[in-house]
């Protein structure tokens, strides 16, 4: 059981000892304590929240509100939503910030509190932090009966977030209804179940096969969209000769496609295609985080724009994205943060610029694919033992491999001559993440066991001492 307290949010398990746990008095406390640092930040006083479909959201929910309310903070509930929703309705409804109860891609005994300010963002690592020690020294005081806040409900956010993607330049309703498309969605039994197909609708597609879109909250199986848990879909989407398989997480920030043949388009390459699409309208720059394929730097290059790495973790990617004025940007997971719509991870308007790209070339999906250069990344990971020095590991690396290339704003990442490998400690699970990068799946799986060993070595050696 485990509480984890990162710039991704607080997210931890349900149930257990508070501290260890996402319990109800945990949440109470951090809702307390965001509700304190938000009103030292805008005057507003109001904030948005919303929730994905797992078991234990409509508690979280119910909790978090309440917690606002004695804090004297005006509440809009979006209900079941998706986490770009929430943070283009922060803006929206010029609120003071949102929390979004969501653990994403993890399983349903997870859950979470994402935290947004004002500009519907993720909180920055400072005031993250900020937040964390006004909740560890109880630095907040509830409102007395005249000052406690209000609460409302508002169920069109999802309708209205559809309406501001079709407003956009480069999303073709017109396109892609001429396209005639079938589409399969998998839904994951969560917001996207009911998000997507909606969106598609608003799109013009007609033909659609909904598979897991009943937002129960039971997950039908694993729901991080990674290859090895979309057998299912794969079957769908050959079964129906469809042009395309969309795929989401409980949350609706990451997506990824499953071509008419029924293999991956491959997350890392939802953001190269919707990026190669936007840079053919618009000349600018790009950014993922350095976990991400090469891919997007050739496809950016190629266009005569500039890319740029950033640490992971979306506010990170934000942040560099402003810096050097991207048109495009987001994370290898399947990630795409448009910032004509809002600077946020969003699966909806990924969906709707890659329909418009595919409606335009006019060719099938795994053509669009075989289209951008090659890469593999292997995606391995390492449970942490309980008070391992992550950091004293990725030094031993470090000066292992001095005379290589080395990056060290997030974790290590080192180059090699035509692959790379990055090792980070996770922010949302007590795990090491090794990414692993070559021109084929077996140079990276080889580079990727190697520095699993180099890892476990060094580990064993510290632990010695």
């Amino acid at each position: 059981m485990t509480l984890i307290k990162s710039i991704s949010g607080i997210r931890g398990t349900i149930g257990g000892k508070t501290g260890e746990n996402l319990t109800p008095l945990d949440v109470v406390k951090f809702t307390s304590a965001y509700a304190v640092w938000m009103k030292t930040k805008n005057p507003n006083n109001k904030v948005v929240i919303g929730r994905d479909a797992r078991h234990s959201g409509d508690m979280i929910s119910r909790l978090v509100s309440a917690t606002l309310i004695a804090m004297g903070v005006e509440v809009i509930d979006l209900g079941l939503s998706t986490t770009p929703t929430v943070e283009v309705a922060v803006t929206g409804e010029n609120a003071s910030g949102g929390i979004v109860i969501t653990a994403s891609h993890n399983p349903d005994q997870w859950n979470a509190l994402k935290l947004l300010n004002h500009k519907g963002e993720f909180v920055s690592d400072e005031d993250g932090k900020k937040i964390l020690a006004i909740a560890d020294e109880e630095q907040y005081d509830f409102s007395t009966i005249k000052e406690i806040g209000l609460y409302k409900t508002d169920d069109t956010w999802v309708d209205r977030h559809i309406d501001l993607i079709l407003k956009l330049s480069l999303v073709s309703k017109e396109k892609i209804a001429n396209a005639n498309f079938k589409i399969v969605v998998d839904g994951v039994n969560s917001s996207g179940g009911i998000v997507v197909p909606k969106l598609l609708k608003a799109l013009g597609v007609k033909n659609i096969v909904e598979l897991y879109c009943d937002p129960t909250g039971v997950f039908p199986h694993n729901p991080e969209p990674l290859p090895e848990n979309l057998n299912a879909i794969s079957t769908e989407v050959k079964k129906h000769m469809a042009d395309l398989g969309i795929v989401v997480d409980p949350d609706v920030d990451r997506l990824a496609f499953v071509c008419e043949n029924g293999n991956m388009f491959g997350e890392e390459y939802t953001l190269v295609a919707v990026a190669d699409y936007v840079l053919k309208k618009k000349k600018g720059n790009t950014v993922s985080n350095l976990s991400s394929t090469r891919a997007l730097r050739d496809v950016t290059e190629m266009a005569g724009g500039v890319y740029s790495g950033a640490a992971v973790g979306e506010v990170n990617v934000v942040t560099k994205m402003k810096q050097v004025n991207a048109v495009i940007g987001g994370e290898g997971n399947g990630g795409i943060i448009y910032p004509e719509l809002h600077y946020g991870r969003d699966a909806l308007v990924g969906i709707a610029l890659f329909l418009t790209h595919l409606a335009e070339v006019r060719i099938k999906s795994s053509e669009l694919r075989a289209s951008y250069p090659s890469y593999f990344i292997a995606k391995n990971k390492i449970e942490l033992k309980i008070g391992i020095n992550v950091e004293a590991i990725l030094k031993g690396l470090h000066e292992k491999y001095i005379a290589q290339p080395c990056n060290t704003e997030d974790g290590l990442k080192i180059e090699f001559s035509n692959e790379w490998v990055h090792m980070r400690k996770s922010n949302t699970e007590p795990i090491i993440r090794i990414y692993a990068e070559s021109n084929n799946e077996q140079s990276a799986n080889e580079l990727a066991k190697k520095m699993i060993a180099e890892i476990e070595s060094i580990s064993a050696i510290i632990g010695a001492n």
